[in-house]
């Protein structure tokens, strides 16, 4: 059974930084949450791609073991441009291309539907009500958005929140969303909406864990070199889901490690461009760093 399912962009993206340039590499939202959920199970994307999509791209993600039956050819692929200045934890975006991504109407195959862990990585929340809806019984849906929805289509991405057990949000989203400038408040009318979590990330800076009876703060990774943060908070979104399906427990104690897992994660991404360090890395890689995490905050 399909017990993962991830859904989101597959995009072809151009990118440049002070530390290089990649032109039309892999990325989009479910690319990186697929890729980095691999390393724990064997996710499904749902998500589609144009006629133009690269036979090696594709192999790159079949050979993770990711089952893309639900991945939909037609048209082109979105693509998306951006760039980073020194202060990277924004990204400009100088174009966007919606191609076929334009007109997608997810509709899941039967064995999606019975998946138990859904990530709803970045999409028009409209999509995203749309596939939670398909699936007969989800034991825990993860949602991402971003300030573009926000901004757009307010009312639709409450309507997820209410539908979502873990809320992932990054600091700007959390205070857009709520006109507060306090986390601590945002975080709690998030949690007012019905899911049991919320996790608003801050970058290099963590990410702060807040429930209706615990709080905790996970510590940022101090790289010495950022090539490219792009897909981080997916490939973050990624691995939490992936850990806490392989696993199997939600308590507090083992979301705390699953998000620990997930900063690791997302720490090794920021370190080159597209897909690159995820390639190259081992679960030896992995864990190595997650005790170094451990030792960060002992005292």
């Amino acid at each position: 059974m399909n017990n993962v399912l991830i859904a989101g962009t597959i995009a072809t993206d151009t990118i440049e930084t002070p530390f290089g340039k990649v032109d039309r590499a892999l990325g989009g939202s479910a690319t990186y949450a697929a890729y980095a959920a691999s390393f724990y199970t064997e996710p499904s994307i749902i998500s589609i791609v144009g006629e133009d999509f690269s036979t090696d791209f594709w192999k790159t993600l079949e050979d993770r073991n990711i089952n893309l039956e639900g991945v939909k050819k037609e048209g082109k692929t979105f693509h998306w441009e951006g760039s980073y200045e020194f202060d990277m934890n924004e990204a400009k975006t100088l174009k966007t291309e919606l191609n076929s991504l334009a007109t997608f109407k997810p509709e899941l195959p039967e064995a999606y539907k019975k998946a138990e862990y859904l990530f709803l990585a970045n999409l028009d929340p409209e999509i995203q009500l749309s596939i939670v809806n398909q699936l007969e019984k989800p034991k825990l849906v993860i949602t991402d958005t971003m300030n573009f929805w926000i901004e757009s289509n307010k009312e639709h991405v409450l309507e997820v929140i209410k539908k979502t057990n873990i809320m992932l949000l990054n600091d700007g989203e959390a205070r857009q969303l709520f006109d507060t400038t306090s986390l601590v408040k945002a975080a709690k009318q998030t949690l007012a909406l019905g899911p049991q979590a919320v996790i608003i990330k801050k970058g290099e800076h963590g990410a702060l864990l807040f429930t209706k009876s615990h709080h905790f703060n996970a510590p940022g990774y101090p790289l010495e070199e950022i090539k490219d943060p792009t897909g981080c908070g997916d490939t973050f979104g990624g691995t939490l889901i992936g850990y806490l399906a392989k696993t199997n427990d939600h308590s507090q104690e083992n979301l705390r490690k699953a998000i620990m897992y997930a900063s690791t994660l997302a720490s090794f991404n920021a370190e080159d461009f597209s897909l690159n360090k995820l390639k190259s890395i081992t679960e030896k890689d992995i864990e190595k760093r997650y005790q170094e995490f451990i030792e960060i905050r002992n005292f």
